[in-house]
């Protein structure tokens, strides 16, 4: 590039920078700033009355770095300053995303990692490495259990919050035993599955753990072959699946008898669900997934933000605390068709769901998890000018003397080579939703990528989530936080807490340590140790 070039492209990305970002002391006070804040934080070390876990699905860093900007162009602003709900979070960890047997990994073996504590195999569910994908005889015996059923077996409430159907990876992990990921209906699963005793995920939803709410997609998993949907019904793709005749969504409704119960599929009568009357609440939206952000009526479908709020408030009235997973899901399907559009507004999404969450929680007793499952062969990259659109085009063009998006894949669908050379966008507009960016190699779908991502923590024990840490961890240190599981330490000793003004523990009792009787004995013990060794 010749040398006025650069001066110009420098001279243009000064001239739309702040006047105050131009001295020295503006950064000087801003980074005091956040150093006195890092400096005035106390260690939450309560118990964790509640679990409010968020999963973007397939939103690696870029993905995330690439939001926040979107997020702030939204608002009229430049964008890279923007201060996302996720960036107030204290506590940043990393997260090796692997499964036993492949390099990156699919969001079913991510998510029996961080919801079962185990990892397993790419497209198993609630099974451990020994299970085989779509073998079913290698099921049994393998079965791992979740953080949502050691929460519910505490006496805690429990939901599903998702923007796919219900019977989709993330979700599945939390109540689903499955040697594959596929197998949503029994109309999907093979014959020998069946015949060696196997079920398919929807009927374990109703099967496996008392959940007392779902929100998300998966009508046509639900009802039998042929059923019309009450929303499409002209679609024969969206009618129902089912081959064994069963209605789950009748069955359901009979099981709760006595308690109330609301099943909906939309906005309507969701909006009519009474969170302080309700017990139990299946909303099903789609016969699938869920729209698109970008794409959602919002006369049919509610968004992320209101079907998280309705979950918190039905689950909050339990007086030992909730557990509650809610997914941005489609943030990752969005990658795969290659459009970035779709997948930043989705996340941007996910972002006022946190922080809602956040809203209608209380920091002293609620552990919020942020964090992906993996990542995406999204790239960021050129050298775009400060406030210029994440969506647009680098204004350095490629040796071809054609320009090219800030934002591109390493595989996917925008792979477009003609005659040796890509089409020339010059004259494209990369901003609207449908846009397909260009990708290197040519694939069907944007495959993931492999490297770690990011957990954000805040709330009780949120200083666990730091370091570099194997994706099985999470389940574990959430576990301990909230005292549900195996691991108990947390909670002995936790009679007592010294809270300050912000409800945070300022000298917290040491995990284990005695109390009453327990601590006389303890002392006599000790007494009579030391006169042993005396004698």
């Amino acid at each position: 590039m010749a040398i006025s070039t650069v001066f110009l492209l420098v001279a243009f990305g000064l001239s739309s920078a702040k006047v105050e970002e131009e001295n020295p002391g503006f950064w000087r006070s801003e980074a005091q700033k956040s150093l006195q804040s890092v400096l005035d934080r106390k260690l939450n070390s309560n118990i964790a009355k509640n679990i409010l876990f968020f999963l973007g699905d397939g939103m690696g860093i870029t993905t995330y770095t690439a939001a926040r900007i979107l997020k702030g162009q939204l608002q009229n602003q430049t964008g890279e300053e923007t201060v996302m709900t996720m960036d107030t979070f204290p506590s940043v960890g990393l997260v090796k995303t692997y499964s036993v047997d492949f390099q990156i990994p699919d969001s079913a073996a991510t998510a029996t990692a961080y919801l079962c504590g185990v990892k397993t195999n790419l497209n198993t569910i609630g099974v451990s490495a020994a299970a085989r994908n779509g073998v079913c005889k290698t099921q049994k015996g393998n079965e791992v259990t979740s953080i949502l059923k050691w929460a519910k077996d505490a006496g805690k409430s429990v939901g599903i919050v998702t923007t796919t159907r219900v019977q989709h990876a993330t979700p599945a992990a939390t109540y689903a035993h499955s040697a594959s990921r596929k197998w949503y209906s029994d109309a999907d699963m093979p014959d020998a599955a069946k015949n060696e005793g196997c079920t398919d995920i929807a009927a374990q939803l109703l099967k496996n753990i008392d959940i007392d709410v779902i929100i998300g997609g998966g009508r046509k998993y639900m009802t039998p072959k042929g059923t019309k949907d009450p929303e499409y019904p002209r679609d024969f793709f969206s009618r129902g699946k089912r081959k064994d005749g069963r209605n789950l969504i009748d069955e359901w409704k009979i099981m709760k008898t006595g308690k109330v119960a609301h099943y909906v599929w939309n906005k309507t009568d969701f909006d009519a669900v009474n969170p302080e009357t309700t017990d139990y609440l299946m909303a099903l939206f789609e016969p699938g997934d869920l729209r698109f952000e970008a794409e959602r009526d919002p006369s049919m479908d509610p968004s992320i933000v209101e079907t998280t709020e309705k979950a918190i408030r039905i689950l909050q009235k339990n007086p030992k605390g909730f557990f509650l997973l809610v997914e941005g899901g489609r943030i990752d399907q969005a990658h795969h068709a290659g459009r970035a559009y779709m997948a930043l507004h989705e996340t941007v999404a996910f972002d006022y769901a946190i922080a809602k969450g956040l809203e209608l929680t209380k920091e002293h007793e609620t552990l919020t998890i942020v964090m992906a499952d993996h990542s995406h062969t999204v790239t960021f990259n050129g050298y775009p000018f400060r406030g210029q659109s994440i969506l647009g085009k680098s204004p350095l063009w490629a040796t071809d003397l054609m320009p090219y998006t800030t934002l591109m894949y390493g595989n996917g669908p925008g792979h477009k080579i003609t005659n040796g050379k890509r089409p020339d966008i010059s004259d494209v507009n990369t901003k609207t939703k449908d846009y397909i960016q260009l990708s290197a190699v040519p694939t069907e779908s944007a495959t993931h990528s492999g490297e770690d991502v990011a957990v954000l923590a805040r709330g009780p024990m949120a200083h666990l989530f730091q370091g570099v840490q194997e994706q099985n961890y999470i389940a574990h240190a959430m576990a301990y936080a909230a005292c549900v599981g195996a691991d108990l330490r947390h909670c002995q000793g936790k009679t007592k807490t010294s809270v300050d003004h912000t409800g945070f523990t300022e000298n917290a009792n040491v995990a284990g340590r005695p109390c009453g009787s327990v601590a006389l004995l303890s002392s006599l013990l000790s007494v009579l140790l030391a006169l042993t060794i005396l004698m």
